[in-house]
């Protein structure tokens, strides 16, 4: 398992009981987190002072209560990055730390790839991904389905003072917008997916990611230029294993470029335990 375990505004205080403590800055928040199976006694009382508390309802969904009055939205910053944080509905804040590890690996590939990057970043979110390439030099395409993600991602942006880099914002669908791509014959260095366990298609159609996940990328693997980088999935869903996402790639982009696939946990140190949260699982094809 790699370890995000380079945070100085985020801490994963303790976790138990289906819900994890966590510092975003100096703000304390407790979050359901369906993977906290144990039930071990808190271990601190932080638990009691928590500025807020999502509960999640039977009925599906859930809501905030707040102990204290908390801004609208705070920043909080991962070296050179800086991100806009704020409690949504859905218990999310707008940032998932555990990806710094992935951050780090892709700014390292492409400071030393000796050559301009131009990365394709699908299903995007707030843009931690997009902000990190291009951090670390690359052009990047950022593109996910909501307009307010992408409107998030562009405040992260500004925020980190990289608004002047080259970065399309884009607001579709990403198959149909990789598709488009294709007959349009752009081609990309890095591929980066990190698509969610459940969507719907145009049609209100429900898909799952498992189901759909092969086609997605043998789609991808057609964008790539003649001299890829990288190619980075990453998951969520309970069902798609390392081992899994190592094999598509393998079998995909391995196939047709050759290079190697390496794919492990990801997580979070918990300081109360000392243990690591497992937080989903990443794929890396590099040449």
């Amino acid at each position: 398992m790699r370890t995000a375990d380079n945070w100085k505004d985020y801490r994963l205080i303790d976790c138990t009981s289906s819900e994890k403590l966590e510092l975003w800055g100096d703000i304390s928040l407790i979050r359901p987190d369906p993977q906290i199976i144990w039930k071990t006694d808190r271990k601190t009382n932080l638990w009691n002072t928590a500025y807020g508390h999502y509960h999640r309802s039977d009925k599906g969904g859930g809501q905030w209560s707040f102990k204290k009055k908390i801004p609208d939205s705070w920043l909080i910053s991962y070296g050179d990055l800086k991100f806009n944080i704020r409690p949504t509905g859905f218990k999310h804040t707008g940032l998932f730390p555990e990806q710094a590890v992935n951050w780090d690996y892709m700014d390292n590939l492409i400071r030393n790839a000796g050559r301009p990057i131009n990365v394709l970043n699908l299903f995007a979110y707030t843009g931690g991904a997009t902000l990190a390439c291009a951090n670390a030099g690359a052009s990047v395409c950022h593109v996910d389905a909501s307009k307010g993600m992408v409107q998030w991602a562009r405040d992260n942006a500004a925020s980190s003072g990289l608004s002047d880099r080259p970065i399309r914002w884009i607001v579709d669908d990403c198959e149909k917008f990789v598709a488009r791509e294709i007959k349009r014959g752009r081609k990309y260095d890095a591929v980066i997916m990190d698509p969610p366990s459940y969507g719907r298609g145009p049609n209100q159609e429900v898909w799952k990611l498992e189901d759909c996940i092969y086609d997605l990328v043998k789609l991808c693997s057609n964008v790539l230029s003649d001299d890829p980088l990288f190619f980075l999935l990453n998951s969520y869903t309970t069902g798609l294993s390392p081992s899994v996402m190592s094999y598509i790639l393998s079998e995909t982009i391995g196939e047709k470029y050759g290079g190697g696939v390496k794919a492990d946990e990801i997580g979070l140190p918990v300081e109360a335990s000392g243990c690591v949260l497992p937080c989903g699982s990443t794929a890396i094809w590099t040449k």
